[in-house]
Parts: structure tokens; C-alpha cells; sequence
């Protein structure tokens, strides 16, 4: 596993060889739920519902996978969740 950033990014796992992968967010002490929701949609582009339930998720259930794509837009969009100071992680489908 790479860091890049505060983005922590698995290595690609060649059994799956479907290139997807998803950005996960993991729940912290510091950011507000209103701070959280904001990120992700601006990430990612979702939903100020989807965005809400992602948050809820992250909060009570410890993480949350937030999108799925590319590699390179998962990097992207953890990168800009990270900013808030929040743990983010990139892994392979």
C-alpha cells in the first residue's frame, strides 16, 4: 500500500483485472458532519442526500465507501477529501 498524500492507495490486484476501484472514508474525531458532506459531494459530485447517508455511514458504522471508479478518479477524489484531514483509502475491486 502507497500513501500518497493522506490517501492511502492499495496496490492493484491483478486477479481482478477490472481496473474499478473505490475511495473509502474512515471516521475521525475532528470533522463535523456538515464538513463531511460538503467534501464528498464536491469529491464526487453526488447528492446532497447521498452524501448525508455516506456521512451517516461513516459515522456510526466507522467507514464508508463513498465512490467507484477508475483509479485515477478515485485518486482524485480521495485527494480532495483528504484535505479536510480526514483518512481516506483507494482500493481495488
Amino acid at each position: 500500500m502507497a500513501v500518497v498524500g493522506k490517501v492511502e492507495v492499495q496496490a492493484d490486484d491483478p486477479a481482478t483485472g477490472s481496473g474499478e476501484h473505490v475511495v473509502i472514508v474512515y471516521d475521525n474525531d475532528y470533522n463535523t458532519f456538515d464538513e463531511v458532506i460538503s467534501i464528498l459531494m464536491q469529491a464526487t459530485g453526488c447528492s446532497v442526500q447521498e452524501a448525508s447517508m455516506e456521512t451517516w455511514e461513516i459515522h456510526h458504522l466507522g467507514k464508508s465507501v463513498v465512490h467507484h471508479g477508475s483509479r485515477a478518479e478515485c485518486e482524485r477524489a480521495a485527494r480532495i477529501i483528504a484535505t479536510i484531514g480526514i483518512r481516506v483509502e483507494v482500493r481495488p475491486l
